[in-house]
């Protein structure tokens, strides 16, 4: 490593690897003078999100996200691309294979605690392998996970030791998907570093590439997280954050309902079932939103009365904060078996082969599709 390199690394921080600065408290990398001489270092941002769980509104443009990640297909890199199993479609970054061209890739599925304990665990990792290859991503592995729970991840390690060579290994993953948690697990197996990654539930905590050196002269390098708005998460209150991302494994809830019924999911979404025989529908969401049925020709007064209110989560304020809702609809043919998925918010489970004319309604530029069942 160069005098230069090695000062440029001293001046980042070790929480989320932004650049510091001591002279702009408004600004990514801000850290007061007395702190820059502390080892390990880290921001005022981080200080405040590992000491008091604050959010922050600095984040990085996503144009550099872009930026950084296209470095990587002109190294020699194992990389490892860590997903939200709750939000498979939504975390999933379809265009990584332009940015790592031939470089291989480990899929890493995290926050598989989230499902019931009796699922068919080989049947999610082949269904996991063949939406991934339907949005683009060719996988060298498939490795389920939980950080919450440490599972998994001698897997995970046992496929680094394979596959990485003499290669650095470069994880990626969109915000909010237990990145920094795996990265704070490689760095306790592969490195000596006392340093750990800044861990929050918020979006985009790591602001910049953070490199933890290997004995064999590589290094494990932390990317930020990619910026999606098309997931909930990225747009709803903190407050409203903790509420919609579950915690404990999900409890599904079942629906028989007639055609001509809905389904508000607190005020952050809404169900109907327009057409079809009476059947069942599987609600895999967060056990903190509370679920509020009622008929199709009451539940445009109802949201218009209630949206933050009855309607909640969001308070009235934050749900006013919130794009204007939009409607999809879709046919579900007779014999399929599908999920209808909105991003950030969970997963509607089709359980008959009646077939069914469905909607969703949910703020506009969230990402909502039709795809086959996960469970």
């Amino acid at each position: 490593m160069t005098e230069v390199e090695s000062a440029d690394r001293a001046l980042r921080c070790s929480g989320c690897g932004i650049l510091l600065q001591s002279e702009n408290p408004g600004k990514p990398g801000f850290a007061p003078e007395q702190a820059l001489s502390k080892e390990p270092v880290i921001c005022q941002r981080c200080f405040r999100i590992k000491n008091y769980n604050e959010s922050s509104s600095v984040t990085v443009e996503q144009d550099e996200f872009l930026r950084l990640l296209a470095q990587i297909g002109q190294k020699e890199a194992l990389v490892i691309h860590i997903v939200d199993l709750f939000d498979f479609q939504g975390s999933l970054i379809s265009g990584l294979q332009r940015f790592v061209g031939s470089n291989p890739v480990l899929l890493a599925v995290n926050k598989t605690d989230l499902l019931p304990k009796v699922t068919n665990w080989n049947k999610v990792r082949n269904w996991v392998q063949k939406e991934a290859k339907d949005m683009g991503l060719k996988v060298e592995d498939v490795i389920l996970c939980s950080a919450k729970q440490n599972s998994g991840f001698d897997r995970l390690l046992d496929a680094i030791a394979e596959r990485r060579g003499d290669r650095d290994v470069y994880v990626v993953g969109a915000t909010n998907v237990g990145k920094s948690t795996l990265i704070n697990r490689l760095i306790r197996d592969y490195s000596d570093l006392e340093q750990e990654l800044t861990v929050s539930r918020y979006p985009g905590t790591t602001l910049d590439m953070v490199h933890i050196p290997l004995d064999d002269g590589r290094a494990i390098i932390d990317t930020p997280g990619i910026v999606y708005p098309s997931r909930y998460s990225e747009l709803v209150a903190p407050v409203d954050l903790a509420v919609l991302m579950p915690e404990k494994t999900l409890k599904p809830a079942v629906y028989q309902l007639n055609e001509g019924q809905t389904l508000f999911f607190g005020g952050f979404g809404r169900f109907d079932f327009i057409q079809g025989e009476r059947q069942s529908f599987t609600c895999f969401i967060s056990g903190r939103l509370p679920i509020h049925r009622t008929k199709l020709e009451r539940a445009d007064e109802l949201f218009v009365n209630h949206a933050g209110e009855m309607l909640s989560p969001p308070n009235r304020e934050n749900f006013e904060s919130l794009p204007e809702w939009t409607r999809h609809e879709f046919r579900i043919p007779k014999g399929s078996r599908s999920d209808l998925f909105i991003s950030g918010l969970g997963w509607i489970k089709i359980n008959n082969d009646l077939g069914a004319v469905i909607a969703a309604h949910v703020p506009k530029g969230v990402k909502v599709l039709v795809r086959p069942s996960l469970i």
